[in-house]
């Protein structure tokens, strides 16, 4: 009887089973036949429709926007000298010239969003709304822009020095101790721009020829019937910007053979044989070949800043055509004290910095300098670079006796934890990548830019009020 009962209940639930599977075909195969194959209705971009728009300028962009930040700084400043070289004057016939207050904040939101290209930024104030609601109505084209970014070096220097003065007279900015890091900015100018004297004289001799002829073909009206004006001009101004370069090049010769001269002093005879005849760029004459970060070697420019630890305000901006950081301590210092009229009394500065006759120099001076010792090669003969050496004056020994201390440490890891994250925040975010202009003046102005827009962006509450 247990048996017969079994086998009937597993015949039920196969047959369940099979009942299911064939259910589950059927609304399958049911849904296939049943599937709609009417036309599906989307929506489609209609660009030719008509539409009344009723928009303010203002409503471009949210309160509190950054581009509004921007703009409130740059009016509370005193722009006046930006104004010194304009010819635009009242009585005197031509157009009216572009206000210093728009093109100063269309470069600092430029600095803030990263943006380093001037045909980018002018492009940006068509297309980008933060940048149309700056520019309100106003035309601007890149040469503008490209014009008042470096023509402008003592007034841009002049607004950085009175934001940091601000600062400090606010007591947000202190220069008790400040930190001092450089940065090497790739330069405008390629490895094969460098030439040896003979061939600059040579490419002179060219570049000369070449204004001569092209001044022949301009003033033949028939050679130059094609031509529009725009164009004799932009060539005018190529051929003659192009010897202009040779000459500066030339020129930085005899710079570099005294630098050569003084370097083969300090090397052997068979290490004098090995220097090679000193070589300038036609591109940009000011660039030096330098280690980058990479462990390459590139033309660069080296870029130098001077940080508050307990603020990080930037308070110091120079530029270097020098590969090395020696020597470039003291003049930060003093451009620090000229610019907030405070004395430093500590400073934070990596080894590369190092130079003994400085330190000793800074101590007369009432500076404490953080530069850590150079290790020496045989530590089992010479010991540990904490400890003091032969006839080493009172202020080495105390320097390195300050650098090996646990109270010496912990102050100097404040130069890693300021300089470094502020460098890289130059680089990363404020368009202080590879330089576009040329020369160090340029170059020290579009420095100043991405210093400003980092200092604007981190006290701006303070600067508008």
């Amino acid at each position: 009887m247990l048996k017969k009962w079994q086998k009937s209940n597993s015949e039920i639930v196969n047959f369940w089973r099979a009942f299911f599977i064939v259910l589950r075909y059927k609304v399958g195969m049911s849904k296939v036949e049943n599937k709609d194959v009417r036309p599906v209705r989307l929506r489609q971009p209609d660009r030719s429709q008509m539409e009344m728009v009723v928009q303010c300028p203002d409503d471009l962009i949210p309160q509190g926007h950054q581009a509004r930040i921007i703009w409130q700084v740059c009016t509370s400043q005193d722009l006046s000298e930006f104004c010194e070289s304009i010819k635009a004057r009242e009585g005197v016939c031509g157009r009216d010239s572009t206000t210093p207050v728009l093109l100063v904040a269309l470069w600092l939101y430029a600095a803030v969003r990263g943006v380093g290209s001037a045909r980018e930024l002018a492009r940006l104030c068509k297309e980008s709304r933060p940048f149309q609601w700056l520019c309100g109505g106003v035309s601007i084209n890149h040469h503008t822009l490209s014009d008042f970014r470096v023509d402008h070096g003592p007034a841009l220097d002049a607004l950085f020095t009175r934001i940091i003065a601000t600062l400090v007279e606010k007591k947000l900015v202190k220069v008790y101790r400040i930190s001092q890091d450089g940065t090497r900015v790739r330069a405008c100018a390629g490895a094969s721009s460098y030439r040896r004297e003979a061939r600059l004289q040579k490419l002179l001799d060219d570049a000369k020829q070449h204004v001569d002829e092209l001044k022949k073909l301009l003033e033949d009206p028939e050679r130059s019937a094609g031509l529009s004006a725009k164009k004799k001009a932009a060539r005018t101004r190529a051929a003659r910007e192009h010897q202009a370069r040779v000459e500066r090049a030339i020129e930085r010769l005899p710079e570099l053979k005294k630098k050569q001269e003084k370097l083969a002093k300090k090397k052997s005879a068979k290490e004098k044989q090995k220097l090679k005849e000193p070589r300038a760029s036609t591109t940009d004459a000011e660039a030096t070949v330098m280690k980058m970060a990479n462990g390459g070697f590139n033309p660069a420019i080296n870029i130098q800043f001077a940080t508050d630890p307990e603020s990080r305000a930037i308070v110091g901006v120079e530029v270097s055509g020098e590969g090395n950081d020696h020597h470039l301590a003291e003049p930060m210092r003093r451009q620090v004290e000229e610019r907030t009229g405070q004395k430093v009394h500590e400073h934070l500065m990596d080894g590369g910095y190092l130079v003994m006759e400085e330190i000793e120099h800074a101590a007369k001076q009432g500076v404490t300098v953080y530069v850590p010792p150079k290790p020496p090669r045989n530590k089992e003969q010479r010991g540990s670079e904490y400890e003091p050496r032969p006839g080493e004056s009172a202020v080495i020994q105390d320097w390195r006796a300050r650098m090996g201390s646990e109270a010496g440490k912990e102050i100097y890891k404040e130069r890693a934890a300021t300089s470094e994250t502020v460098n890289g925040d130059l680089r990363t975010h404020r368009g202080l990548g590879r330089m576009l202009v040329r020369g160090l003046s340029k170059g020290k102005c579009v420095a100043l830019w991405c210093a400003l827009a980092y200092n604007v962006m981190h006290f701006a509450s303070a600067l508008i009020t």
